[in-house]
């Protein structure tokens, strides 16, 4: 078997429902990578609402009643907010800001059995291009760490390029997806505005805001739409 970390959504799918392996061993390699949080790509991890998420996730695998991406683990950009985890929008402005509810996308994929890894950096408000606009210092792109991973989802290309996390959340209002994806040498679709719920996602211009998916391939992004 390769290591888990360089397996994709898709991949992990399977062996996660063939019981090839568990959603707790998945999600722990995931944690070990990030220690020292690589690439300054994650601004929250708590690992053990993680882990009880990955547990739960097995619980229903043992049972017969899991979801199509049960235990695959997720990073959300950090303009979607969620319970368990500070929501700041890359934003001094929001420190330590804790939602009374999830993100329709957050929630929507935990229901498909995803496990939350934690929240990703971003340009302030989701206002840049190149991920050096974040209160809490720039993202480097794991590529050539002199180099930007582009922007606002930054965080994202970086996290899913680096092997950090298999998918991640971002959003798309100029090209904040689709741009850093190609940056970093992911894949990143914007989808047509609407399809995805922006309820409980922290607006820059709400009449263009697009939430969308991050993966290393198209096949694992279309799985998360």
């Amino acid at each position: 078997m390769d290591k888990l970390h360089n397996l994709g959504v898709a991949e992990l799918a399977a062996l996660l429902k063939n019981k090839k392996v568990s959603a707790v061993e998945v999600a722990t390699r995931f944690l070990a990578r990030l220690g020292g949080n690589p690439h300054n790509a994650f601004l929250d991890i708590n690992s053990e609402v993680t882990l009880e998420q990955a547990r739960a996730s097995d619980a229903k695998l043992a049972a017969g009643t899991a979801g199509p991406l049960e235990g695959v683990p997720i990073a959300h950009k950090d303009v979607f907010v969620t319970k368990d985890l500070a929501t700041t929008a890359g934003s001094r402005m929001l420190r330590g800001y804790r939602s009374p509810f999830d993100a329709t996308v957050v929630a929507r994929l935990r229901q498909a059995g995803m496990v939350t890894l934690g929240k990703l950096n971003c340009d302030e408000f989701a206002m840049g291009s190149a991920n050096e606009n974040s209160a809490y210092g720039a993202v480097s792109n794991p590529w050539n760490t002199a180099h930007v991973p582009g922007g606002s989802s930054g965080g994202s290309a970086a996290a899913v390029a680096a092997r950090l996390t298999p998918a991640a959340t971002g959003t798309d209002t100029g090209g904040s997806i689709r741009q850093p994806a190609a940056f970093c040498g992911i894949t990143g679709i914007k989808p047509t505005y609407g399809r995805a719920s922006r309820y409980g996602m922290v607006a820059y211009a709400s009449s263009l805001d697009q939430a969308g998916p991050m993966a290393r391939s198209a096949e694992d992004c279309a799985l998360l739409l």
